[in-house]
């Protein structure tokens, strides 16, 4: 199919505004947390497995770490399982241990792995406990309320923090060519296993592999002001600043302290992205404008 002269412009300036940065990132690591509407709606899946293969095939080195919640709450609810939450995280018990370890290293992680297979890439899907790749303890939760004598102490059962990664099991892969997809389930000491947030795992990986990025996509356009703006460019000491006034509170704020403390702990940029954009991945790493809200340790951003 022949193009006409002003469609093949708009693609030859596309290719020209993309060019710089594909050199820039080129032989790079990028760290992409896959969650929120991207992983439920059919076009935005094999959208963001297209953007994942583009990556790989212009040199770069992309990492995928994917969430599953919905999918996970899906399950237990035809097992009649109830859930229960604190402070945002999913009480989880041998039961419910079981249906995530289903959940996230069967169906979801097959799932993405096939669809980027699918789109012309290879991909390889693991969990945590594959190679000890994500050494876990449990989480402790505290509660203290100003009518409590003492702080309480909250049992929420297989739910972890990261305690190491093991990064020679994903070189091995990104060595020999493959993208790896990997399930945030940790293994303890004692070889239980844990359920630990996607984005922590995302933001611990791309600390100890040295990433080039962390990009977080999300279900909003990006950080936004108390306004209502999208905030595109933020350094850390901003962003500090923002959670200490107040602007970033709730659900946001987990994923943002995330994102703050990859980029503290030496990853060059952290992204949070609009995932609810087609290509939004490849919008945000080669286009100047981007789809969300750029977090990096440079002070001279506006």
């Amino acid at each position: 199919m022949s193009l006409d002269r002003s469609s093949a412009l708009n693609i030859a300036q596309v290719l020209t505004e993309a060019l710089p940065y594909i050199q820039r990132f080129t032989n790079k690591t990028i760290v992409v947390k896959f969650g929120g509407n991207a992983m439920i709606d059919e076009a935005l899946q094999n959208s963001f497995a297209r953007d994942v293969v583009l990556m790989k095939l212009v040199g770069m080195n992309p990492i995928v770490v994917h969430g599953g919640g919905p999918q996970i709450g899906q399950l237990l609810e035809k097992l009649n399982i109830t859930s229960e939450f604190v402070d945002g995280m999913r009480v989880t018990d041998s039961a419910t241990m079981d249906v995530v370890e289903m959940v996230l290293g069967a169906s979801v992680n097959k799932h993405i792995v096939n669809l980027i297979n699918h789109n012309g890439g290879q991909a390889i899907g693991i969990t945590g406990k594959d190679g000890q790749l994500i050494r876990a303890k449990k989480m402790s939760v505290t509660r203290k309320t100003p009518d409590m004598k003492a702080t309480e102490i909250i049992d929420i059962g297989h739910v972890g923090e990261v305690q190491s990664i093991n990064t020679s099991v994903i070189e091995m892969l990104v060595n020999s060519d493959f993208i790896p997809v990997i399930a945030p389930i940790g293994v303890g000491n004692d070889g239980s296993a844990y359920n630990i947030n996607a984005d922590l795992v995302a933001g611990k990986i791309a600390e100890v592999v040295k990433a080039e990025k962390l990009m977080l996509l999300t279900n909003v356009s990006g950080l936004q002001n108390k306004s209502g703006s999208v905030l595109t460019g933020l350094s850390t000491q901003q962003v500090d600043a923002l959670i200490e006034d107040g602007t970033i509170y709730g659900g946001m704020l987990p994923k943002i302290q995330c994102a703050l403390d990859a980029v503290k702990g030496g990853v060059n940029s952290a992204h949070i992205v609009d995932g609810r954009v087609n290509h939004a991945v490849l919008l945000e790493i080669f286009t100047d404008a981007g789809v969300g809200t750029l977090i990096t340790n440079n002070q001279n951003l506006t």
